[in-house]
């Protein structure tokens, strides 16, 4: 293509933008004869992503925009098969595809590694949004029916049920009421109430996508290397002739663009502060939430959109923030967070701002103490060098976002452009100005800053809707529902819930069509050697000589003379930024202190600290001299899922401020000084925010079978939810009764985590550039010569149960939910480099893809909204999760027969299913090294933790090539059939109310021992049921 050029086939070019500021250019392009959409972000990367965005509007709660979302993906008119788009989707380098739909659009995602898989799948993905099958018997399954109880079920339905009693959406949707006026889309919930899924028919649905799925409202994203060339001859050879067949050209007379041209362009009137409440279903009624809504500027003010922005980072985002130091910071808190959301509406935006955590007895009075928080800034005046700080540092992070997945941020702004911007496409050069707007704001005085917060906050009327937990709500639910599901069975009758019977059976006989392998066969999968991985170097400050190296970094490493007696790893990759680690084993710990782990990650950067040159500085010096220096910091527990038992502290900055970051580090980890204040503000924090982790059913279901499998030397089991509620109130009465005592342990903590066997750093970027890598470490005087002990590995804390999983089942009640959750544990393989790891990869893909087997049996039968395994090799186990299931033993039941069905044979595995799922893992290793620090990151754990080779993940691909059908089924036999057989496995189900006595008992029946608790919520702690039949045992917990 002419770089020049205006045209290109049916296309015109809308718009070109080429960044000075980064190695992106942006091209918009529309069709003259269907106005279909494209725009093309061309940038460096390995993966390819396209996003298909739809502009929705309803002006009711039926969900006819998710409902039809999910629909899409069951079929068109020339692949009229559930599940074809993909499975092709699994042979083209991805994992498959996804969805989402908001308030004013619907997105449709897809992901590959490289783009010939991409351009391959996109004509066919067109064809699924455009013209899609929309049977009876897809809506039966997907949306929603009844069941042989005469309960309701199906994918959106079991969605929507996990959803709908939950505090953040009955709180949003209680705000959409008050904020939008009459007549707006944005009141309505585009996801469904169940009341309304329950009478919704297919035929509205089509409605729906008649009117809104038309080319002319289709715009097309796609982010990663390719010929924008060639993305336009794939459009206009293979995709809009169908358009043309169709009879759409362009945008039809009397056509209103949705939201600008309709009655929801009309702007909220609030003219002084409205409060509305809304009760949530919470035996702990000791916190609740609040959130506000602000009218603020159009989309095009985009200034002022960035300045809000970094205002409320200012107000908000660290422990020396105003609002944070006034709310958070404080011994009793009166929030645990808030921030602010800036959400773009038609000719306007929705300010939003969000308190958690907020004791009960404060929630009607805080928007008066925001205001009055707030007037204080104002009066004292904005501190000009912090908010110089926060400028430079959030563009730096906007630079490093760009670096890591330019995608994940522009999309957000092409879709306010595609939904809310002019289709000249004027205001696409000011959206990719983001730099200009850093300098700009960066010229503010004080009273602009002051002026913008007087103007859309302080002087603005904001809806307020308060959130407060009922202990009273769950039980009335839970007896509402029985009630209504009694009064739908006697008016079915045995006659009608048979013919409902019959509509479910036929649907699922539809959806279990096989697709013609040559449909599926004719779609090649992509050669490996198509992606462009990103290049990294390894060396090694490593005394025990360990480690395989790259001769070129190594070379650079050892011109640096300095001698270091501890393990630096060094990995290169071209980056603006350099990320240095420290990973600290908490294996020297006495074991009843690995509780405090959970207040002390959280104090770490915003305690007083010693530097090594004798300064004394305030946590809030800390906090601002951090925030000045880096790109961000971060500490947590292992590296991803992986080696919990050592903490890792992250310090990301420019390569300049190398040297400073590795002071800074030695000084966090060994300057740190614990003082009372700090360990209350940051203990009752902690406290403050365990009832919300509470509420969430998927938590406490891993912290319930995290208490199961490992023993008392486990540092994340010692920090879950579980923990936490027992230990943390008793933390917080020992410092005001010991605090000497208190402090004592902390620093028993400090000098165990820096036993230097147990200690390891990294530095990851541009090391190639950095003249002298080993020098600034030599700060680390503390650290003497050590043998290196190997990392400590999960499989090492494991209990009797969980190094031989069998029988036991425990099922937990929990009052704030109405679907359930459940996880199913069994011994799997242990160690990296196990012989079977590629095969039974191979399986767990065969079992876990879109729309293969779990999908089709479980999700696609509406029994759960997610079922799916994990392979957890540094712990030797293997586990089937249940997610958002009315009924989780339905789910694991439906598994286990179609795991027993395909060991057995009679449920058949195909060369394309298993080539699809060899594809599907090609895309989620490539995506695992897809930007620098991810890929050196990947390098690192490799090498200096799994113990294997620098490119294992490429090298298992390669195993996997070799994994044939007879392999897959043998591992299916041999490790994932456990997982389904009482005698070598463990179950945890956390699940409503209405469900959980009828699950603990079909569990007993299958021949598990059963248990059975009540969530503890604290003084309105419900009492705890005993499961009925042999084996069962009753707890309290």
């Amino acid at each position: 293509m002419d770089p020049s050029a205006s045209q290109h086939g049916n296309f015109d070019l809308v718009k070109k933008v080429k960044l000075d500021y980064a190695p992106i250019e942006l091209q918009k392009w529309t069709s003259r004869k269907t106005g279909l959409s494209v725009v093309h972000l061309d940038c460096e990367s390995p993966l390819v992503k396209g996003y298909f965005v739809i502009r929705t509007e309803i002006f009711d709660d039926s969900g006819r925009p998710h409902t039809l979302e999910h629909l899409i993906f069951l079929g068109s008119e020339k692949y009229p098969y559930k599940g074809v788009l993909d499975n092709l989707a699994n042979r083209a380098f991805s994992n498959g595809t996804n969805a989402w739909t908001a308030n004013d659009h619907t997105a449709y995602t897809i992901a590959t590694a490289g783009d010939e898989g991409f351009l391959r799948l996109l004509p066919v993905y067109l064809d699924h949004i455009l013209y899609p099958t929309m049977t009876s018997n897809g809506f039966v399954t997907e949306v929603h029916h009844i069941n042989e109880k005469a309960e309701d079920a199906g994918v959106v339905y079991a969605e929507m049920q996990g959803r709908e009693q939950t505090p953040g959406d009955l709180m949003a949707l209680k705000m959409q009421r008050a904020f939008y006026p009459d007549g707006s889309a944005y009141r309505s919930e585009t996801g469904g109430l169940m009341e309304r899924l329950r009478v919704l028919t297919v035929e509205k649905i089509r409605e729906y996508h008649g009117e809104y799925y038309v080319p002319h409202n289709l715009c097309l994203l796609v982010v990663g290397r390719m010929p924008t060339s060639t993305l336009l001859d794939v459009l206009q050879n293979q995709v809009e002739p169908d358009i043309l067949k169709h009879g759409q050209i362009g945008s039809p007379a009397g056509w209103k663009r949705p939201f600008m041209e309709t009655p929801s362009k009309t702007q909220p009137q609030v003219t002084k502060p409205l409060t509305e409440v809304i009760e949530f279903p919470e035996k702990d009624e000791s916190q609740g939430e609040i959130a506000m809504s602000f009218v603020g500027p159009t989309y095009e003010d985009m200034i002022t959109r960035k300045a809000l922005d970094l205002l409320s980072t200012y107000l908000t985002d660290s422990p020396i923030s105003p609002l944070m130091k006034e709310f958070v910071e404080i011994p009793s808190p009166l929030c645990t967070y808030i921030y602010f959301i800036d959400n773009v509406r038609a000719g306007y935006s929705a300010i939003e701002v969000y308190l958690g955590g907020v004791p009960a007895d404060e929630l009607d009075g805080m928007y008066t103490k925001l205001v009055d928080a707030l007037k204080k800034v104002a009066k004292e005046g904005i501190d000009m060098s912090r908010m110089s700080t926060i400028i430079t540092r959030d563009k730096l992070r906007f630079l490093n976002a760009l670096e890591s997945n330019p995608g994940e941020f522009y999309s957000g702004a092409v879709i306010n452009d595609f939904l809310y911007g002019n289709n000249d496409g004027k205001d696409i050069p000011q959206m990719m100005g983001e730099t200009d707007r850093y300098d700009e704001l960066a010229k503010w005085t004080n009273d602009q800053w002051i002026g913008l917060l007087n103007k859309y906050i302080i002087g603005n009327s904001p809806v307020i809707v308060l959130g407060k937990p009922s202990a009273g709500l769950p039980e009335k639910l839970e007896t509402e529902e029985k009630a209504r599901i009694a009064a739908q069975k006697k008016s079915l009758g045995e006659e009608g819930l048979a013919e409902k019977i019959k509509e479910l059976e036929e649907a699922k006989k539809e959806h279990e069509q096989p697709i013609p392998q040559e449909m599926l066969t004719s779609f090649p999968v992509p050669p490996v050697s198509s992606i462009n991985w990103i290049p990294v170097k390894g060396a090694w400050n490593d005394p025990q000589n360990a480690l395989s190296s790259d001769k070129e970094l190594q070379t650079h490493i050892e011109k640096d003379n300095a001698e270091l007696p501890f393990f630096v790893g060094f990995h290169h990759a071209k980056s603006s930024f350099v990320t240095i680690s420290a990973l600290l084993s908490t294996v020297d710990m006495p074991h009843h202190l690995l509780p405090h782990l959970k207040v002390y990650l959280n104090a770490f950067f915003s305690l007083p600290v010693t530097r090594s040159d004798g300064t004394k500085l305030t946590h809030e010096e800390v906090v601002k001299q951090l925030d000045g220096l880096s790109v961000g910091y971060d500490i947590n527990f292992g590296q991803g899922d992986l080696f919990q038992n050592l903490i890792r502290v992250t310090v990301r900055v420019e390569p300049k401020r190398y040297e400073e970051a590795v002071a800074w580090l030695k000084d966090l980890i060994y300057g740190a000084e614990f003082t009372k204040d700090r360990l209350e503000v940051t203990t009752a924090k902690v406290q403050q925010s365990l009832p919300e982790l509470k509420r969430d059913g998927n938590t406490v279901m891993y912290a319930v079978s995290g208490d199961l499998l490992f023993d008392e030397t486990s540092a994340s089991k010692a920090s879950d939810i579980l923990a936490q509620m027992d230990h943390i109130p008793k933390l917080a009465q020992q410092l005001k009764d010991d605090p000497e005592a208190v402090i004592s342990e902390f620093k028993q903590i400090q000098a165990a985590l820096t036993k230097p066997e147990g200690v390891r750093f990294s530095v990851f970027g541009n090391v190639l550039d950095i003249e002298k890598p080993r020098s600034p470490w030599k700060i680390f005087k503390e650290l003497p010569s050590a043998i290196l002990r190997p990392p400590p590995k999960a499989s090492e804390s494991l209990t009797r149960l969980g190094k031989r999983p069998a029988k036991k089942a425990v099922v937990v009640t929990h009052p704030s939910i109405e679907s359930s959750f459940g996880i199913h544990t069994t011994t799997g393989i242990q160690g990296f480099g196990h012989a079977d790891q590629a095969a039974l990869r191979v399986a767990c893909e065969v079992l876990d893809a879109t729309e293969s087997f779990l999908w089709r049996f479980i999700r696609g039968s509406g029994l759960a909204y997610g079922a799916y395994m994990s392979l957890d090799v540094e712990a030797g186990h293997l586990s089937f999760t249940v997610y958002k299931a009315p009924d989780s033993f339905r789910a694991f039941d439906e598994g286990r027969k179609v795991i027993e069905g395909l060991v057995n044979g009679s449920i058949p595995i195909d060369q394309a299913v298993v080539d699809g799922a060899k594809s599907s893992i090609v895309y989620s290793t490539v995506r695992s090294v897809s930007t620098p620090g991810s890929a050196s990151s990947v390098a690192f754990l490799n090498q200096a933790l799994k113990g294997v080779s620098q490119n294992f993940g490429r090298e298992l691909l390669e195993k996997m090539q070799a994994v044939t059908i007879e392999d897959v089924q043998r591992v299916l036999g041999q490790y994932i059939l456990p997982c389904f057989q009482p005698e070598s496995s463990v179950a945890v189900v956390v699940s409503s109310p209405a469900k959980a006595d009828e699950i603990a008992e079909q569990f007993t029946k299958a021949g598990f021992h059963v248990e059975t608790r009540v969530l503890d919520v604290g003084a309105d702690e419900a009492d705890s049921s005993d499961s009925e039949g042999d084996g069962s045992v009753a707890s309290e917990r």
